[in-house]
């Protein structure tokens, strides 16, 4: 099983999510954890590769946003409350700035 690596504010943001939503999240995540696909996921490459999103239609719409394509961990990006069609440009922003933010980090580890 792989960790979890929380990145930013992610945790905090999920625990904010309505019960039944992070109840749903925190299944998908072990899923995830375990080498299976969440049930409700897809890619988001404009992200960055490998990166996908869980989707969450408990309480509302809600997204978390990982990268599991690493064996040390499953790095958890950002996770948000969706309240139109688009995903906003502020959260892909994040998103995208998290997982440079990994990528370097692990770069940097195997110099």
């Amino acid at each position: 099983m792989k960790p979890l690596t929380w990145c930013g504010d992610t945790l905090r943001r999920i625990r904010d999510f309505p019960k039944e939503a992070r109840r749903k999240v925190g299944h998908q995540l072990n899923r995830v954890q375990h080498g299976r696909d969440p049930e409700d996921w897809k890619p988001m490459p404009i992200i960055g590769l490998g990166v996908r999103e869980i989707r969450s239609h408990e309480e509302g719409d809600y997204r978390v946003l990982y990268l599991a394509k690493f064996a040390e961990a499953v790095y958890v990006l950002h996770a948000f409350a969706k309240k139109t069609r688009k995903t906003p440009k502020l959260d892909l922003k994040l998103a995208s700035a998290r997982f440079h933010a990994v990528i370097e980090e692990r770069t940097r580890q195997q110099r």
